[in-house]
């Protein structure tokens, strides 16, 4: 996901070196939206495998 991120902040800035304003701005509101997501899956999958490694054996 953070790979797509850095893909479409890639494609703003090239839409924004050729004057695609519109595009560029769509662009990196579609990177902020995956950076985000990201994020909160990063912090999800680390909390639960926290909590996984301090359960007692069966």
């Amino acid at each position: 996901m953070l790979g797509w991120a850095v893909f479409c902040l890639i494609l703003a800035l090239v839409a924004a070196v050729l004057g695609f304003g519109g595009l560029a701005g769509t662009f990196v509101g579609i990177a902020k939206i995956l950076f985000f997501v990201f994020l909160v899956l990063f912090v999800v999958s680390l909390l639960v495998n926290a909590l996984r490694g301090r359960r007692p054996p069966i």
